[in-house]
């Protein structure tokens, strides 16, 4: 795993800023903020306040979702970040996960992701593109945004023969949940999870708070793609009777409350502690670094360990030291 690079990811808070100063101290190779205006704070704000405080961990969100800002407005966000922390940058773009889904909507069509990029790129070499059929391009003058051209690495999220297609034609690279894709040269994977301290159970209220509520993402994604199919997950049956006890209208304003943050009532009523290892990277030392192993070998170049609960500084460090 010697050329593995190491990466945090946080939701967009201002608490976080001074873990991702943390990071950097503890040898992480970068640091990437949620984009989900719904449950977060702003993910620009927030990568700006970190660049301001760091000086060499890389810097992005993942994953902007496209429709959210007009691409001149993102294009712009991101030459002030470039500025901010030169050749630090790097940003993952996918078809929105909360960040759509919470404002009841369905994720975007890749090929409208597939155009975002095009022109997101374009207007960062500074040529001039067409965006609601009149033409647009980043007219900065000198000392108000980097000169063009500005190549900062775009990935895209994606997962199946569409997206990752997509990603192999106009990404820089690849950003996973659950399994890598081989054959990129750049895969960064999503994980989460916590190491246990000798004689911890996932049952544990530490361990309950460190993994528990990306545990429960599994109710969440799998709701959002097929109701029914929720009931086959330990637990799932109680959790979708308590989400269609709510009103269809604001339901979707319910389902993923506390994601990635914390549990919430529904989650934790459902949530088998048991299926934590099983949905998470939590265990041991040596088994978290064996399972962090296992997903480089099938092609991960780039582990984004998202730590949760109220104790992010240990998170940090014990995952660090288990995989390093």
């Amino acid at each position: 795993m010697n050329n593995m690079k190491l990466s945090c990811a946080f939701p967009p808070g201002l608490r976080h800023v001074e873990h991702v100063q943390l990071a950097e101290q503890l040898g992480y190779d970068g640091a990437w903020f949620y984009d989900s205006p719904a449950l977060y704070e702003d993910v620009w704000m927030v990568l700006a306040l970190a660049a301001d405080r760091t000086r060499s961990i890389r810097l992005g969100p993942a994953v902007l979702v496209p429709d959210l800002r007009h691409v001149l407005v993102t294009a712009s966000a991101i030459a002030t970040l470039e500025e901010l922390a030169p050749s630090r940058v790097s940003v993952a773009i996918g078809t929105g996960f909360t960040g759509r889904m919470v404002l009841g909507q369905r994720p975007l069509p890749w090929s409208y992701v597939e155009h975002y990029v095009r022109t997101l790129r374009a207007l960062l070499h500074g040529e001039h593109v067409t965006v609601d059929g009149a033409a647009v391009a980043m007219l900065h003058p000198e000392g108000y945004a980097p000169a063009r051209p500005i190549n900062t690495p775009i990935i895209v999220a994606a997962a199946g023969p569409k997206g990752t297609a997509i990603a192999r034609e106009v990404g820089d690279g690849i950003m996973c949940v659950v399994m890598p894709q081989p054959g990129f040269d750049s895969c960064a994977l999503l994980t989460f999870g916590t190491v246990l301290d000798d004689g911890e159970l996932p049952s544990d209220e530490r361990v309950l708070a460190a993994a528990g509520p990306a545990a429960a993402v599994a109710f969440h994604g799998v709701y959002e793609s097929d109701p029914a199919a929720v009931d086959a997950l330990p637990g799932g049956a109680t959790w979708r009777a308590a989400i269609e006890a709510l009103p269809e209208r604001e339901r979707h304003l319910a389902i993923h409350e506390g994601h990635l943050v914390a549990l919430s009532e529904r989650d934790r009523a459902a949530l088998d502690p048991s299926t934590i290892p099983a949905f998470t990277f939590t265990g041991p030392a040596s088994e978290v670094r064996d399972r962090v192993k296992a997903v480089v070998d099938a092609g991960a170049t780039e582990i984004l360990y998202a730590p949760i609960g109220p104790d992010i500084e240990r998170e940090l460090t014990t995952f660090k030291n288990a995989v390093t």
